[in-house]
């Protein structure tokens, strides 16, 4: 009884803590929603006031000034063939090096680990000096290069997670006659298909939500991704607010749905490394 009731009185400490702890966190979101059906005056004289009455014309105003269409299509694909290159250049490092465990890998492993650590800015002057000779700068699929260098992460990760798997299995199909490729796209993919949804998952936001990489190596408008179009609403000597938040909400609701949406598989992901490993 003393046990039950200690629980309970727990579970009250922890809502009293969370609560309000989850109202502060929720406060930006709330801001920035609310002043999207506000005025410029409204917004300048209540920020953080309900609106007398909801004005959507910073929607219809961003919707016919700003190119909101081709900077998601921009955004877009980027992200999906970033991801798609990233999880299967990862997932591919990492059977190759299970495979073939070797010194010469081991210390190739080594030598990834170290380029995981190097930060992006350390990088950036020779690399956009590459891009400039290859004539990558400016282009979608420039940016996509860039972002491929995040393989080292999913390789990082998914090696972890393909070393829990059963070996028994890969050497059957040896015995069986399949060759690394048919072991590879039939047999370890679906196995490690938790981990490669949490991967990607993590990589769709990182690359949606960035600013600092095409803001680098993009200038024309038109191939701007939906964090530029944000950016760039903000002007030198005036801002207005209702737009910019409206254009901030726009940026931000397809990653809150895509991350609800997904949830549940990044915690089966992370659970199911944690019970194997």
């Amino acid at each position: 009884m003393a046990v039950l009731m200690w629980l309970r009185h727990r579970g009250w400490l922890t809502s009293g803590y969370m609560l309000p702890l989850s109202a502060v966190m929720a406060l930006p979101f709330y801001y920035v929603l609310v002043n999207t059906l506000k005025t410029q005056q409204q917004t300048a004289a209540s920020p953080l006031g309900l609106p007398t009455s909801p004005d959507f014309s910073s929607y219809r105003r961003v919707l016919d000034q700003v190119p909101v269409a081709a900077a998601f299509a921009n955004t877009a694909y980027v992200t999906v063939v970033s991801v798609a290159l990233m999880v299967l250049i990862g997932a591919m490092a990492a059977y190759a090096l299970m495979m073939r465990p070797t010194r010469f890998n081991k210390r190739f492993g080594k030598l990834l680990l170290i380029a995981f650590v190097i930060p992006t800015q350390s990088t950036l002057i020779p690399v956009y000096q590459l891009f400039v000779h290859l004539g990558l700068v400016d282009s979608l699929n420039g940016l996509v290069l860039v972002y491929s260098a995040g393989s080292i992460f999913c390789w990082f990760i998914i090696q972890g997670y393909m070393a829990t798997l059963p070996f028994e299995i890969i050497e059957a199909a040896r015995i069986d006659g399949c060759g690394p490729w048919m072991i590879f796209w039939r047999i370890v993919l679906p196995l490690i298909r938790p981990i490669l949804v949490t991967v990607a998952v993590f990589q769709t936001m990182w690359i949606w939500n960035d600013f600092f990489t095409p803001n680098v190596y993009l200038s024309d408008p038109a191939k701007s991704t939906i964090v530029l179009e944000v950016y760039t609403s903000v002007g030198q000597f005036q801002v207005d607010w209702p737009a910019f938040l409206t254009l901030s909400v726009m940026a931000l609701v397809p990653m809150v749905v895509f991350f609800l949406a997904v949830q549940r598989h990044i915690m089966s992901g992370l659970l199911s490394g944690a019970v194997k490993g």
